[in-house]
């Protein structure tokens, strides 16, 4: 008898050390995960709410006017579309050439990929004006990148005459993107494994918790 019973007594004392081993694997793992948790709720609360997302993505187009009369032009057999624009520069012309648009001079009828500074001035100033607040006036001019005084980057398409810009603002709502997706190195494949890693310790966690729920239900039976 005494033997049983100091057999039962080292199966309770082990049953006992293995559900503290639990707990405490669940603690440290939920203390692990409670910075990615709280960056997920955080990040997902401002998509919902997404503040200045408006502004942030808005389309800033290229000003264009009536195109009244158009010249007449010989159309080339490799052209698989044609455009006429008119902006304050006066009329373009965009062809699309096996898969690749070409911005065209409708005077010289030659290629004309490369516009001077004074053109990408005049065309930026005549577009910013839809929203001054947010661009406001031109810092400095890098090839086809303007950078405006408020901190936005437009960079031009000159071969389809389009405008692309971002502000500090487009800057911090991706990296909120990239923080509730758990990119947070930059490096492809290492946030990958880290979000292989966070999934796996989101389901141990999970499974510890079912266990010891179970068992605290069996003993109180």
């Amino acid at each position: 008898m005494p033997c049983l019973a100091y057999n039962h007594f080292l199966q309770k004392k082990a049953r006992i050390n293995n559900q503290l081993k639990m707990k405490k694997i669940h603690q440290y793992l939920g203390l692990l995960m409670l910075l990615p948790f709280l960056a997920w709720a955080v990040t997902g609360v401002f998509f919902f709410v997404k503040p200045g997302y408006k502004q942030a993505y808005e389309k800033l187009s290229i000003q264009t006017y009536s195109l009244a009369q158009l010249p007449e032009v010989a159309t080339e057999p490799g052209w698989q579309e044609m455009r006429w624009v008119r902006s304050i520069l006066g009329l373009h012309l965009l062809v699309r050439e096996s898969d690749k648009w070409h911005h065209i001079d409708p005077q010289t009828m030659q290629v004309n990929d490369t516009p001077t500074m004074r053109q990408v001035r005049r065309l930026v100033d005549d577009a910013v004006q839809m929203n001054p607040q947010r661009y406001g006036n031109i810092q400095t001019i890098e090839d086809l990148k303007v950078t405006m005084d408020t901190g936005v980057v437009i960079n031009l398409n000159w071969s389809q005459l389009k405008f692309y810009q971002k502000g500090p603002d487009t800057h911090f709502i991706n990296r909120m993107y990239k923080i509730h997706y758990l990119q947070w190195t930059g490096i492809e494949t290492i946030d990958r494994v880290l979000g292989i890693i966070g999934l796996t310790v989101v389901v141990i966690l999970a499974l510890l918790g079912t266990l010891m729920t179970f068992r605290r239900r069996v003993k109180n039976q």
